[in-house]
């Protein structure tokens, strides 16, 4: 295959991608078809199955899409400049918000991410496995610097990821969202509590 065609191969893949997701928003993971994506692109069904043998692998390309921008994100606020102390709370942050308005505010990718979960668990698990090593790595800058007092930074990141699973998981996250009532610590009040946790004894 020359890079010609390789290159016009890779665009058609993400046109279909970007497709895929408009109208995954617009009717629902479950209304839209591959006919309905290959009719919005102007190509036949039989074409589209030529760079996706499935509607499922369609789903998974598009839910690649969206966990990597959150990836480029948090790796971005990895690679800074500055104290890891901030850059870790921004990171959870910035995790959080992103899913909230991606996922919990638009019902219809709500529902892709729920069947993502049910069908495509692989998916999730690698972009939870990325956030983990990012948030991994805020907390070995942070040990270097002395700001964190970690010896087993793995664990350190895996915990923090968990701790943070209400404010990081769609459903969760909505679920909190629909009781208000209920009693759920605030994440600022979270991200102090394990910053706490991991700050060297001085910093305490």
């Amino acid at each position: 295959m020359t890079l010609i065609a390789e290159h016009t191969e890779t665009d058609t893949r993400e046109r279909i991608l970007v497709v895929a997701e408009r109208l995954f928003r617009e009717l629902g993971y479950q209304k839209t078809t591959v006919g309905d994506i290959a009719k919005a692109l102007h190509m036949s069904p039989a074409n589209v199955y030529r760079f996706f043998d499935s509607k499922k692998a369609i789903h998974e390309g598009v839910a690649r899409v969206l966990m990597g921008e959150v990836e480029v994100v948090a790796n971005a606020i990895l690679a800074k400049p500055g104290p890891a102390t901030p850059r870790l709370r921004e990171l959870l942050t910035t995790i959080h918000r992103m899913n909230s308005e991606r996922y919990v505010g638009d019902s219809k990718l709500h529902e892709m991410v729920e069947i993502a979960m049910e069908e495509s668990w692989e998916v999730c698990v690698a972009h939870m496995q990325t956030i983990v090593e990012a948030i991994g790595g805020v907390i070995a800058q942070g040990a270097a610097s002395g700001e964190f007092d970690v010896t087993d930074v793995p664990l350190a990141a895996m915990c923090t990821c968990q701790a943070m699973l209400g404010y990081f998981h769609p459903q969760m996250i909505a679920q909190a969202m629909n009781k208000p009532g209920k009693p759920h610590a605030e994440i600022d009040q979270m991200i102090d509590f394990m910053l706490a946790g991991l700050a060297t004894r001085r910093q305490k």
